[in-house]
């Protein structure tokens, strides 16, 4: 087996255990398995697909949350992004006798997304506003992500390389209360090959005076539909 394979597995069995540790003392940590893609049509439009199944505690069996979002992308010559989008968030409380969600949220969002290197360190900015249905409520929000991402064994994040990625991202509210989340996240991940990457990594997010910690797992697969030139 490949050593950086190895060295990827290593670390995924070790935060494993290490939430199975925090999950024995500390109801506060879920679980969220997540798919992201990003679907090349052309040179300047893809579609992006999205699927978060979060839950209560780390064993994937009491649904905290299903996340569905897809979106228009636009590509900016350049390292830019810009994104249209819709998001379906079903809630469900802990320990609840109903079936069904205790809340519903339909939202249309608009993202940028704007990168760019320093030696091999990526950075990548991330604007998004969000219009919020929930249940009955109508809501907006702000939020700005700044993500590192740090290649281990290559120049660059290309098939067959390590990596480590950490983000800070803060949610602003334009009404009532000003300040309305902000996640802390850092993981481990390996590029498979040219579409396709896997993350684990641990969230703590934090809603004014409540934090819970989380530990997440990722796909990434990114599909090419472009028609191929005739060699």
């Amino acid at each position: 087996m490949n050593k950086k394979l190895k060295f990827f597995l290593l670390v995924f069995v070790s935060l494993l255990l290490t939430s199975q540790l925090f999950a024995q003392n500390n109801k506060e940590f879920g679980n969220w398995l997540m798919y992201f893609g990003t679907n090349r049509i052309t040179d300047d439009w893809s579609i992006h697909s999205e699927i978060q199944y979060r839950n209560h505690t780390v064993e994937p069996i009491n649904i905290e949350q299903l996340l569905l979002r897809t979106g228009v992308n636009y590509h900016l010559k350049g390292n830019g992004v810009l994104t249209l989008g819709y998001g379906y968030v079903a809630s469900h409380d802990f320990d609840t006798d109903q079936k069904g969600p205790e809340s519903k949220e339909h939202r249309i969002f608009q993202q940028l997304i704007l990168t760019n290197k320093i030696s091999r360190l990526k950075f990548e900015h991330r604007y998004r506003l969000e219009q919020r249905w929930v249940n009955s409520n109508y809501k907006n929000r702000i939020r700005y992500r700044l993500m590192l991402f740090l290649p281990l064994n290559n120049p660059t994040i290309s098939p067959k390389t390590v990596f480590l990625g950490v983000y800070n991202e803060l949610f602003m509210n334009t009404t009532d209360v000003f300040f309305d989340r902000n996640r802390l996240y850092g993981s481990v991940g390996y590029q498979i090959n040219k579409t396709t990457q896997v993350q684990l990594g641990y969230l703590y997010q934090r809603l004014n005076s409540f934090g819970k910690n989380y530990l997440q797992f990722a796909v990434v697969f990114n599909p090419d539909f472009r028609k191929k030139e005739e060699e």
